[in-house]
């Protein structure tokens, strides 16, 4: 799991403390083009815009349907509307849903009793709809001699003949921030209820609904609208050149947009190297490559549109995915970045993963979140806890784990769990069902499969949530999932010191890194003085640039432009572009890099 020696042609590394102070590189809003001649309105003039597209199409009493994403703001924007275009009779069509009650009634069974875990929703959007209001909302719309606009989640369900269709679309972090801040779930009127609820409601529900929705209507919009800023500052494009920038995104590599968050084990690392907001007490997760939480940004002559990066997984699978990820996994994003910071913070709950029978029998979710832990940096005193320790007694952990439930008889993590060093540039599979935590003064690449919800805390130090909650303990379903034969032994035998050299020419060393046999995911770790070549060979890869300050990743033939990536930061490349090469970028101070690659195994040639 070492770095290879610094005699090796392969490797001259910077290894700069964690600690420094060099200005950051990592871009935090990166953006992808729009097409040429595309343009954003902003503001008053995006209904100016709407107004005039549609009385061109339909004359003097057009029809404007402006479907809106569960936890956009309908009513603020039906306000908005009601002043920026006076002419028109604007109808929130939401009273047409079924009450709260019986939309409870019908989703109840899959948000279960549980604080977190729910089961996997498969509504469609027109079973939270009463058919004969929606007929009645049509009736009124083609009897009114006004213009009308037509605003809410399944706007374009009311059977109006002629219309002009607007996507109002929103990331779902801007949902969960919304939340936090007393927003409530879709007609659930549940605004004082604990986020954590509401989160499951939106990822077992409301979220799967809405994507099935829109997935519906994304070739046929001529609006997008985005809304994640607040309907006063909208910004709209065309449908054409959303499109357009969604074609552009899977033609060549390219970034979500991170975003970062505070937690009770919380570190310092992000604050320093990426220079985030310093009035935080910590940063402990970022999201840098998670489609299902992350956004996209649309850029045109300066100005940017945020939309939901599941809208390019949705719309462009084949494309961005391959067809055997395709096949396999769907319009669902496998593979997952994010970065966990305990550097000057605290240990990692003590946790373990659904195996996937598991996930699927007991929340209908097809594969499980199984994991690895991919060391950016470390102090001396870093650690990883990983697996049982060998002799350990079953039922005498189970019932040590439930002693601490009492704050007086805390669990001896160490009695019963292996504690190893952990160093830069370390990597540890961490297959689901084996018991684990990061310890602090660590920063994690967790390279691991998406489903991310799924961790059953076993213990969590004696900790309160930063709302001064306890957090949640699922200690039934961990007992139902932790692998007692992973003890000391078959980590060491099976995690531990699994890197293996492929290839090496004294320019390009290419090891792979892991996962385990276990998990669906391949990473391979190329360190290079100049460039490494690489081919998607029709699978998408996921990358960082785990050493050195800045590469670009360029075409062979220039089937796209050159793409600057900064240390740290998180790219994919989509399985359409075939043969890239990560290249030293002109200028750089470094004289080593090294990137890590994940990808599908079984899609590609060279998955051995």
């Amino acid at each position: 799991m070492r770095a290879p020696d610094e005699s090796s042609a392969a490797l001259p590394v910077t290894d700069a403390s964690w600690g420094d102070h060099r200005p950051s590189t990592y871009d935090k809003q990166p953006s992808v083009r729009l097409p040429e001649g595309s343009s954003i309105w902003m503001a008053a003039a995006a209904w100016s815009e709407l107004d005039r597209e549609a009385r061109s199409r339909f004359g003097a009493s057009p029809v404007i349907a402006i479907d809106c994403y569960p936890g956009v703001d309908v009513a603020s924007l039906v306000d908005e509307l009601r002043l920026t275009l006076p002419d028109y009779t604007v109808i929130d069509m939401e009273c047409a849903a079924k009450s709260p009650a019986e939309i409870l009634a019908m989703i109840g069974r899959n948000l279960t009793d549980d604080r977190v875990f729910g089961v996997m929703g498969h509504f469609a959007i027109d079973e939270f709809y009463r058919p004969s209001a929606l007929a009645s909302l049509a009736d009124e719309v083609e009897e009114s001699q006004a213009p009308t606009v037509l605003v809410g989640w399944g706007a374009s369900l009311v059977p109006v003949d002629e219309r002009l269709c607007v996507l109002a679309d929103l990331a779902r972090w801007e949902i969960q921030k919304r939340q936090r801040a007393g927003a409530p779930n879709w007609h659930a009127g549940n605004g004082d209820e604990d986020v954590l609820r509401k989160y499951k409601r939106g990822f077992f529900v409301e979220w799967r609904t809405a994507d099935r929705h829109k997935r519906d209507i994304f070739d046929t919009v001529d609006y997008l609208l985005d809304t994640n800023a607040g309907v006063q500052q909208a910004g709209l494009i065309t449908g054409t050149a959303f499109r357009g920038a969604l074609d552009r995104a899977v033609s060549g590599p390219f970034r979500v947009v991170p975003f970062f968050d505070p937690g009770v084990w919380g570190g310092q690392w992000m604050k320093n190297k990426l220079e985030l907001d310093p009035a935080q007490p910590n940063y402990a997760w970022c999201f840098d490559c998670v489609p299902e939480e992350n956004s996209l940004l649309l850029e045109a002559d300066g100005r940017v549109v945020e939309v939901p990066a599941m809208d390019l997984v949705l719309s462009r699978p084949r494309e961005l995915l391959g067809e055997k990820n395709f096949a396999r996994f769907g319009a669902e994003f496998p593979i997952r970045f994010d970065f966990l910071d305990t550097m000057d913070g605290g240990n990692l709950s003590l946790q373990v993963h659904p195996l996937t029978d598991y996930a699927l029998e007991t929340f209908g979710m097809h594969y499980t979140q199984d994991e690895s832990y991919y060391l950016l940096d470390a102090e001396p005193d870093a650690a990883v806890y990983l697996g049982v320790r060998r002799g350990v007694d079953r039922d005498e952990m189970l019932t040590a784990l439930r002693d601490a439930a009492d704050p007086a008889r805390p669990f001896q993590a160490e009695k019963f769990v292996n504690r190893f060093p952990a160093r830069k540039h370390d990597h540890f599979s961490i297959p689901a069902g084996t018991v684990h935590a990061s310890g602090a003064n660590s920063m994690v690449l967790e390279i691991s499969a998406t489903p991310f919800i799924f961790t059953f805390k076993l213990w969590d130090w004696g900790r309160l949530g930063l709302d001064g909650v306890p957090r949640p303990i699922h200690l039934e379903h961990g007992a139902n999932n932790i692998q007692w034969h992973r003890d000391t032994e078959w980590v060491h035998d099976n995690l531990l010191d699994q890197v293996e050299v492929l290839s090496d020419d004294g320019q390009v060393r290419e090891e792979r890194t892991g996962l385990h046999s276990l998990e669906f995911i391949e990473v391979r770790r190329h360190w290079f003085m100049h460039e490494a070549r690489h081919d998607t060979c029709g699978t998408v890869n996921v990358l960082n640039l785990v050493e050195g300050d800045a590469v670009d990743v360029v075409s062979p033939d220039g089937s796209f432009e050159p793409f600057r990536v900064h240390y740290a930061e998180t790219f994919i490349v989509p399985a359409a572009v075939g043969p890239y090469v990560v290249r030293r970028a002109a200028g750089s101070a470094c004289t080593g890099f090294a990137t890590v690659k994940a990808y599908v195994r079984g899609t590609c040639r060279d998955a051995n």
